[in-house]
């Protein structure tokens, strides 16, 4: 049935007269006509917080300022959130136009509530844009033919020459959309991109949100919020810059600080910052320092997330120190991905400074700001001997807080999701249902389940290395960044020059018979490792321990403790690493290492501690330690050194608040251990 058929089913349902064919070939529409437009942008909820939907909102400001006859647009509440399917249909189901906003996290529920629509009222006309519709739109048009019109690049301009050709169904016209037509498909030619972006108006500002606000009061609401659009860059394995052309236009700085008060206003606590590239521009340390003298004014908002700029500047460094001293930050993100020059080369990535990186994560280390390290797993041409020297070349380098080591997952519209490319390097793809660190089992209990596709292996690293490169990443972040064997880590390399890389393959190396823990600890890693590669989730479920999915280094630490072989882990690692030391013939007392084991042992955090402890060591390792974590030396001095480690400062009281407050919301920041107060005091007497 037609638009025109279905359009004149329902004047005449309600009485009106029919559309009439004029003389020419096409039909004569009434474009005034009143038009009921439905939008559904769902995003994941983060403790109970739920984002406005600002792609959603966008569509809608831009059109109530740009429509021939706004007063011909009545626009339904989105739908912003993950409800039933069910109940999206019904809220729905009255509008004439729904557009849908798609990413790989809700994909498939939106494919599922626009078909159920489409079944129950075929004359709706669906629209869906946003990253997840495919440049190559014919299979998934295809695939989904309750899909009338996919919608490509910036969708502000579009939406609305949509809905000004609705009812009429004339297309042609309409740039950088693509359908079908009586079975043939149709790719109509790309719009250029908006040459001015402060044609759209601020949903914030123009009060597109104020009813969906007052409609859900109890809601805690999250921002997305941009303050230019475009990425200079064009990473093969991501979508900006390829979707954007490189061009980066600004949005006026008047509406941006005017927003910011209105985020103030409203009381909200976090703002998630959607330029791909955040201070690279020189007014964003002026936003920057309006944002923290209204949270000092005004106590909001209290969280300002950003994508730090790929060639870190003098700016750069600014900007994310600033944040940090006012609070704003958990950290700064160094979006390494990779340090090997093939690898950066065949992901277009090599225009990018590592040495960029490099010089702001000591700059960070020294300023005692927290950073955090991103490397990407199966990257093309990567291998596991260049990302296993790329790991210790950058805590070599300081990065002794965090390294977030992230499987590879393709994005429809990055050039890695060109099955050529994909050819080229040899990727080996699964798809597998998406799970959020630290997310909940209820989460994976939804009624559309969303996946994504995850390269498990490639030419460069067939499967087994994959394998070993993952377990590599688990027993790094294990040993290294869960803060388990820190101390004597740092201790060994600073002291013999052994590499890091060779001290975490000296635990994946280690002898069943002798190393029982350890080995378990191994073979769990490998085991998880191989599961996902047929498929299986990413993290690693626990019932017990807060019903969430936990990283699997993480759900070792929580095990080890549990079950009380902690300290069997820690009489193995010492041996283990006396037995490697003595093959490098690397001269370190063993009194020396075993006081930093049983140091390090002692400070990590527990459940259940009632009193403080003393712990007397040979030398300063506390200060020795601490140095090396903000790239400074001092030498190890022989002089008794009473530790006094603060356990009732902060205590848990159960595994349940333990396992969130210290192994989950100690994530980004590692802190897993007790504070040492007085580390540095020598004993009173004589020695």
């Amino acid at each position: 049935m037609s638009n025109i058929q279905n359009l004149n089913k329902k004047l005449a349902e309600q009485g009106l007269e029919r559309l009439k064919p004029s003389g020419s070939t096409r039909t004569e529409v009434d474009n005034t006509l009143p038009l009921t437009v439905g939008l559904v942008q769902i995003n994941n909820s983060f403790s109970g917080q739920n984002y406005l939907p600002y792609a959603a909102g966008l569509l809608q400001s831009y059109t109530q300022k740009h429509a021939r006859h706004l007063e011909r647009y009545s626009f339904q509440l989105p739908v912003y959130s993950r409800v039933p399917v069910e109940t999206a249909v019904e809220r729905l189901l009255g509008a004439d136009v729904i557009g849908f906003s798609v990413y790989v996290w809700n994909i498939r529920i939106s494919l599922e509530i626009a078909k159920r629509i489409k079944a129950q009222r075929p004359e709706t006309l669906i629209v869906f844009g946003g990253p997840q519709v495919p440049d190559r739109a014919e299979e998934f048009l295809r695939q989904n033919p309750f899909i009338d019109i996919a919608c490509h690049g910036e969708g502000e301009q579009v939406f609305l020459s949509i809905l000004e050709n609705f009812p009429s169904a004339t297309w042609e016209n309409v740039q950088s959309v693509s359908y079908l037509s009586a079975g043939t498909f149709i790719n109509n030619p790309r719009a250029e991109r908006m040459r001015d972006i402060t044609m759209v108006p601020s949903p914030y500002l123009s009060g597109i949100f104020e009813p969906l606000m007052q409609a859900n009061p109890d809601e805690r609401w999250l921002i997305l919020w941009e303050t230019n659009r475009g990425c200079p860059f064009q990473c093969t394995f991501c979508d900006w810059g390829s979707a954007t052309a490189a061009k980066v236009s600004q949005f006026d700085i008047e509406r941006l600080l005017r927003e910011v008060d209105w985020f103030a206003e409203k009381k909200i606590e976090f703002i998630f910052t959607c330029d791909a590239n955040y201070g690279m521009l020189a007014r964003d340390f002026d936003i920057t320092q309006y944002v923290v003298d209204t949270k000092q004014r005004l106590g909001y908002p209290r969280a300002l997330s950003v994508q730090n700029t790929k060639n870190g500047t003098e700016r750069a460094y600014k900007v994310q120190k600033l944040l940090s001293d006012a609070g704003l930050n958990k950290g700064v993100a160094l979006s390494l991905q990779s340090v090997d020059p093939e690898t950066l080369k065949a992901i277009k990535r090599d225009n990018i400074s590592t040495k960029s990186y490099q010089e702001l994560q000591r700059r960070f280390t020294r300023d005692r700001v927290e950073t955090y390290s991103d490397l990407i797993l199966g990257l093309p041409g990567e291998t596991y001997d260049s990302f296993a020297e790329g790991i210790s070349s950058v805590i070599e380098n300081g990065q002794h807080n965090r390294i977030q080591f992230n499987n590879l997952s393709i994005l429809p519209n990055a050039e890695m999701g060109d099955p050529e490319y994909q050819k080229k390097y040899g990727m080996e793809i699964i798809e597998t249902e998406i799970i959020n660190i630290h997310g909940s089992l209820s989460e994976t209990r939804e009624e559309i389940l969303e996946m994504q596709q995850l390269v498990v292996a490639t030419a460069a690293m067939p499967r087994e290395d994959w394998v070993k490169t993952r377990t590599l990443c688990w027993m790094t972040a294990f040993l290294h960044f869960d803060k388990v064997l820190q101390i004597p880590l740092i201790l060994v390399h600073e002291t013999s020059s052994i590499s890091y890389r060779d001290l975490f393959e000296a635990f994946l190396n280690a002898d069943e018979e002798r190393f029982p823990v350890v080995t378990q600890i191994r073979n769990f890693f490998i085991d998880k490792a191989r599961d996902i590669q047929n498929g299986g989730a990413e993290y690693c479920h626990s019932a017990e321990w807060l019903d969430i999915f936990w990283p699997a280094d993480e759900y070792v630490l929580i095990k080890l403790c549990k079950e009380e072989t902690l300290h069997g882990f820690y009489a193995e690692a010492e041996q283990l690493l006396v037995d490697f030391m003595k093959s490098k013939f690397a001269d370190l007392p063993r009194e020396l290492l075993h006081e930093a084991v049983e140091l390090n042992h002692k400070l990590i955090k527990l459940p259940f501690q009632k009193q403080d402890l003393e712990f007397e060591t040979s030398h300063n390792l506390w200060e020795f330690y601490q140095r090396a974590l903000v790239g400074e030396t001092t030498p190890l001095e022989k002089k008794p050194v009473i530790n006094r480690i603060n356990r009732t400062k902060i205590t848990y009281n159960s595994w349940d608040d333990w396992c969130r407050e210290v192994i989950w919301y100690g994530n980004k920041k590692g802190a897993y251990l007790y504070g040492n107060e007085t580390a540095e005091r020598e004993i009173a007497g004589h020695y």
